[in-house]
């Protein structure tokens, strides 16, 4: 008796049944555990391909997967019953308990696995002799990941859906290949039609064992193509064995740096790779009217769209069309915008504002921000000598990021250079970062190599600590037990700086509050309220001449973490009464119509809710 298996390596040419066999022929069935590793034919049933060729393939003799050339085979029905006796859907590949992206990604994992083993096979070798019986078991038993690809589905092309393998094959030499067989809901039983060959990766009969994990690492190693003949793609375009761990795991395999027999190094970012090999490219835009400008404006919008969906959209529009902003686009495959930065520069007064700054979601991972941002400081200093600052409101997530990549909470640019100039975000925190003009921010990685070899090399020549002294004598094997050691006769520790006086002037601790440490939590939070950025650091003299005139007993939440650091505060009501006084004195001195005085009522509630539901949680 005979069963087909699907050979094409087309998603669009496979339907569901025919995805879901692929997928059970390398998914452990879910009712046997452990014995039965993937789908495998019952002995009494012989499986072959789905196809008939009448020339010369990539799979050579089509005898030694038990197909006949003068057999039709167009009725065949698709393998439906594993060997062990369970059906095609119990093992992992059940359509309907699968959502459609997921079914899709296995799909791709099965077509690669199947071109994998088609590439382990010898032509040589007699597959028709072990065709009824069941596969050896790997030593590793191999699990499908069942993450999901996230929005990268709904980005990926016609060109991302084919397999690796597909791809590379279409750049190498043309060679006769086979037709797929239609699905089995439009077989009519009747002779097969001929149809244009096509250039498609083939597929190894059922009986081959999935490989084990060192054939693999074998297979990964040697770009071996179709027919025993090497693939004409270049080397950095192989999968190596980290590439199918990001395959199995559902990320995309186009990119990534080979693994290399050398010493460790640091593995080079995907954004850097697709930057080098022109998957990706960062172009300046602005609203010039021109078809290409207003591509990339539409494309901007659209992700600032989606991926700040707490923006009006309108607003966003608006913003990002307006004449005066400028932009940097991240553009893939032509125009597809993956991410983007807005912003409005202010040259006479010296500084910019990021407007809005994003990634698309499926590409976060990539290393798409920082090496933006890179971008971003160096037009910069091209397009505008004289711009050295950067000011932004950031919410509560970014905040993290704009802090790696060198903005601060603490805005040192003088109050009168950019207030009435850019929006103040409710919620929001402002954030400031001042570019060095020395710094050639696209060669960051090449002078933090160089500044960490210079103190390296200082401290060689300061410390010891490279020195390794032999161990103590007393404590060897053998040596008698209850020894007592003079520190001055440990080797090393005099060289390294060590006296008696250190071990008896050992500073002590001071015993802190139990209160401290909540108020240390209540302190910081209060430090990162949107509006308290008035009381952060004591009020300068010289830029409100009168205010030490009418506050005689100033206070601010910097004077106030230092009481805590040295423990002046013997309780909670001390610390409250410090935070009130901030407000008392911002309240007295400021109209009731400032930004000031409504800000010190916000954070003064903030405060008092904080501390009730405090009260709350202990009562």
């Amino acid at each position: 008796m005979k069963a087909a298996y699907p050979a094409s390596d087309q998603l669009s040419q496979l339907n569901g049944a025919q995805r879901a066999l692929k997928i059970a022929r390398h998914s452990p069935c879910a009712h046997c555990d452990g014995s039965c590793s993937a789908l495998h034919p019952p002995p009494a049933v012989e499986v072959v391909l789905d196809h008939q060729v009448t020339n010369e393939s990539s799979l050579g003799d089509l005898g030694q997967y038990g197909s006949d050339a003068e057999d039709d085979d167009s009725d065949l029905p698709y393998l439906q019953t594993c060997a062990c006796g369970h059906e095609v859907r119990d093992h992992n590949a059940d359509e309907s308990e699968l959502e459609p992206a997921e079914f899709a990604r296995r799909t791709r994992v099965a077509i690669r696995l199947d071109e994998m083993l088609h590439a382990k096979q010898q032509p040589s070798s007699p597959a028709s002799s072990v065709l009824s019986d069941p596969p050896q078991h790997p030593h590793k038993r191999r699990r499908i990941s069942v993450s999901s690809l996230s929005d990268a589905d709904d980005d990926e092309d016609e060109e991302e859906d084919r397999p690796l393998a597909a791809r590379m094959a279409g750049k190498s030499s043309a060679r006769p290949e086979k037709t797929s067989r239609p699905p089995a809901s439009k077989r009519s039983g009747k002779s097969r039609s001929k149809t244009p060959p096509h250039h498609k990766a083939q597929t190894a009969p059922m009986s081959v064992a999935p490989p084990t994990e060192a054939e693999q690492a074998q297979m990964n190693g040697v770009g071996i193509g179709m027919n025993g003949h090497v693939n004409g793609v270049k080397v950095e375009d192989m999968m190596d064995q980290g590439q199918l761990a990001r395959l199995a795991a559902g990320v995309t395999v186009d990119s990534g740096a080979r693994a290399s027999a050398g010493p460790p190094a640091k593995t080079e970012k995907i954004a850097v790779t697709e930057m080098r090999r022109g998957v990706i490219q960062i172009t300046p835009v602005e609203n010039d009217s021109q078809p290409r400008s207003v591509i990339i404006l539409t494309g901007l919008k659209t992700l600032f769209q989606k991926q700040l969906p707490n923006m009006p959209r309108e607003y966003i529009a608006r913003l990002v069309l307006d004449s005066n902003s400028r932009g940097l686009a991240i553009i893939k495959r032509g125009y597809k915008v993956v991410g983007g930065i807005c912003f409005r520069p202010f040259p006479h007064r010296g500084f910019a504002e990021i407007v809005f700054f994003a990634t698309a979601s499926a590409d976060q991972e990539k290393g798409y921000g920082g090496m933006l941002m890179d971008h971003f400081k160096s037009h910069i200093k091209t397009a505008y000598p004289g711009m050295m600052y950067f000011l932004t409101y950031a919410d509560n997530y970014a905040v993290g990021y704009f802090e790696k990549q060198g903005f601060s909470k603490d805005i040192t640019l003088d109050r009168a250079v950019w207030a009435a100039y850019i929006k103040d975000y409710e919620g929001g925190t402002i954030m400031q970062c001042t570019m060095l003009d020395k710094v050639d921010y696209l060669d960051k990685p090449n002078i933090l190599a160089q500044q960490q070899e210079a103190v390296m090399t200082k401290i060689r020549q300061m410390s010891k600590s490279h020195i390794v002294y032999p161990g103590l004598p007393q404590f060897q094997p053998g040596e008698p037990e209850g020894i007592t050691v003079d520190p001055k006769d440990v080797p090393g520790l005099r060289e390294s700086g060590w006296t008696l006086k250190m071990a008896l002037d050992e500073v002590r601790p001071v015993p802190r509050n139990a209160d401290t440490y909540y108020l240390e939590r209540i302190l910081k939070e209060l430090q990162g309220h949107p509006q308290s950025w008035a009381f952060l650091a004591p009020v300068k003299a010289e830029e409100v001449p009168d205010y030490y005139d009418v506050i005689t007993n100033p206070m601010d939440f910097k004077m106030m973490e230092h009481k805590l650091d040295t423990n002046q505060y013997p309780g909670i009501e001390a610390f409250v009464a410090d935070a009130q006084l901030v407000f008392d004195n911002c309240k007295l001195y400021n109209p009731e119509h400032t930004i000031y005085h409504r800000n010190a009522i916000k954070v003064e509630k903030f405060l008092k809710d904080q501390l009730l539901d405090e009260v709350k949680r202990e009562g």
